[in-house]
Parts: C-alpha cells; sequence; structure tokens
C-alpha cells in the first residue's frame, strides 16, 4: 500500500519553483506516487488512478482551483470503495486558508516529508474533520462545487482587485493584499470611486433558511465551515448550522467597528451595528449579478437566478499541528 499520494499541478504559481524540488524527493522516496496534472481538467482521471493504489493519505500540491476541484471529485466522483483518505494541503496558494487551518505552514517539501512520516506510523490521532461547502444554483440535478471558503459581496470585488489590478505590478503577495486593503479603506471612508479603485458593492440578499434573511451592501461577505473564521469570531450558537457566516455593510461605522474591536481583540464578542455574525445549513445568496468567490475561484449566478450553499457532512483532513 502506498503511503502517501501527491496531486500536483505544474502550472501552478508556486510550483514553478517548488516542483523541482518536490520532483527530486519523489523519486527518492518509494512510500508516495506523485501524479502531476496539466490541467485541472484531468483531476478526475487522476482521482481514479489514486483510488486504485489505496493511499493511507491525499496531498494537494496546487493553486486554490486545483485544492477546489480535487476536493469536489474527491468527493463526487465515486472513485474510491469505502472511506476515502484523509486529506492534506501544502501551503502553495496565493491565501493557503485551508493549510493555515489544519496547521501545515512553512517550506512545502518539509512538510510533505512531516505528512509521509505521520502516514507511516499511523494517522488516526492527526485526522480532523471538516465539513465543506457545497456550491450550487440550487436547480435538480445541477452539480456543486465544494470548498471551504467563500467571499462575496464587496469582498469579491476586493479579491478581482486585487487580481486585475495590483498582482500585474509585480508586487509581494503581502504587499498587494496590503495595498488592496489600503484601498478598500479608502473608497469606504472617503468614498472615493474611479477606474483605478475597488468598485462600490452591489445590493444582495442573503437567506439563512429557516434563520431569516439579510438584504442591503455588504463591504465583507464571508462563508465558511474553517475551524476559525477570520479576525476570530465564532458566530452564532452551537446546533444552528455547520457553515459560518459574516457580513458588515458598506458604510463607514460598520468598517470602523470592524477595525477596532480586531484591533482590541473583541471581534465577536458583542453584537455590533452592521455586522451579521451567523451560521447555517443552507445559505442562498440573490442579487442582480451575485459573484462569489470559492477558494479563489469565482462564481457568478445565472440571470435572475441565486448562488445556493449547502454544508456537507464532515470529511476527514490531515492536520499536523494543534
Amino acid at each position: 500500500m502506498v503511503c502517501v499520494a501527491l496531486l500536483s499541478n505544474p502550472k501552478s504559481t508556486g510550483n514553478r519553483q517548488l516542483l523541482p524540488r518536490i520532483r527530486s524527493y519523489c523519486a527518492n522516496n518509494d512510500d508516495i506516487f506523485h501524479y502531476e496534472v496539466e490541467s485541472v481538467d484531468q483531476i478526475g482521471r487522476a482521482m481514479q488512478t489514486i483510488a486504485r493504489v489505496k493511499p493511507v493519505v491525499i496531498v494537494v500540491n496546487g493553486g486554490d482551483g486545483t485544492v477546489q476541484t480535487a476536493l469536489t471529485e474527491l468527493y463526487q466522483g465515486g472513485y474510491f470503495d469505502g472511506d476515502v483518505p484523509p486529506v492534506a494541503v501544502l501551503p502553495n496558494g496565493k491565501t493557503n486558508l485551508i493549510a493555515l487551518d489544519l496547521g501545515i505552514r512553512g517550506d512545502p517539501v518539509k512538510a510533505l516529508e512531516r505528512i509521509v512520516s505521520i502516514a507511516k506510523s499511523g494517522v488516526q490521532e492527526y485526522v480532523v474533520a471538516r465539513e465543506l461547502i457545497a456550491l450550487s444554483d440550487g436547480e435538480a440535478g445541477s452539480r456543486a462545487v465544494l470548498g471551504m471558503f467563500l467571499g462575496g459581496a464587496g469582498l469579491a470585488d476586493s479579491i478581482l482587485y486585487c487580481r486585475t489590478k495590483i498582482y500585474p505590478l509585480g508586487l509581494s503577495n503581502g504587499l498587494s493584499h496590503l495595498l488592496t486593503a489600503f484601498a478598500v479603506l479608502i473608497s469606504v471612508f472617503l468614498g472615493v470611486r474611479g477606474k483605478y479603485m475597488p468598485p462600490a458593492a452591489q445590493p444582495i440578499s442573503i437567506s439563512l433558511i429557516r434563520e431569516g434573511q439579510l438584504a442591503g451592501r455588504f463591504a465583507v461577505l464571508i462563508v465558511t465551515t474553517l475551524e476559525r473564521l477570520l479576525l476570530g469570531a465564532k458566530p452564532g450558537e452551537s446546533g444552528k448550522g455547520r457553515m459560518k457566516l459574516m457580513a458588515v455593510e458598506q458604510s463607514a461605522a460598520a468598517m470602523w467597528s470592524m477595525l477596532w474591536s480586531t484591533v482590541l481583540g473583541k471581534f465577536g464578542s458583542r453584537q455590533m451595528e452592521g455586522i451579521h455574525l451567523e451560521q447555517g445549513d443552507v445559505i442562498r445568496i440573490d442579487g442582480e449579478s451575485s459573484s462569489v468567490i470559492l477558494d479563489g475561484e469565482i462564481f457568478t449566478a445565472k440571470q435572475g437566478g441565486s448562488i445556493v450553499l449547502k454544508s456537507t457532512a464532515p470529511v476527514p483532513f490531515l492536520r499536523l499541528a494543534a
């Protein structure tokens, strides 16, 4: 039995420098089955092959789109008989939110070495359960896409602004994200607009089935199943649903409350005007041009349609640190 099956996408940005080291490590380690794809369209076939070698752990080495497609194929492709092996994600994308949540940081090759060691000695104490977000248009028969972190409303616009206006400048990821945040704050607090600034958020409605509806313009919309919501908030009550939602209205007062409470380490500790923290198992997003970004990939609702989010049953992941 192979200890680790490694799925790599050579075309992801991080692999341009990393992949030669990964290939060298795998060539000298019989415990790893390494499968490389040329595009995300080949990931289904890759999972079919990986299922035949029956690995103890599946490791994904690629950008956000690779991770998302791998999770979708893994849990909807039906390639495995019985339980699906736990999944680990190497830190290789622009954001690495899933890898960070699983305690996988630093040098990806060293992380892979640690994963192989765990797979050989026993994975039971390192396996954790995480729910996924299943995104679809809500129509019968449509295939959902799976992920763990969704940004919508003004946040989705800000991410696209960063990709199209800031990343092309060739700056580091950290500086690019800092400049984007600065531009967003100027646009919200000072109302500055223009082709070089982030666009104003469009009005949307957010329905939490059985929990009510939110409507308006939101500077930040986050839905996640990760263990920790951004800014340390822990919304809602246990039993209300697996997906955590944070929506911040597009107003200077709400944004200031979010920023100041975060600096004080008290974000989410009390109810704040214009800031909504909820939980649910089914969330519906409607708007004239509803777009969201799920684990780095953008999805837009059909004209007059909706974006529907549902939480999946818990699935196993490999966590390296507490």
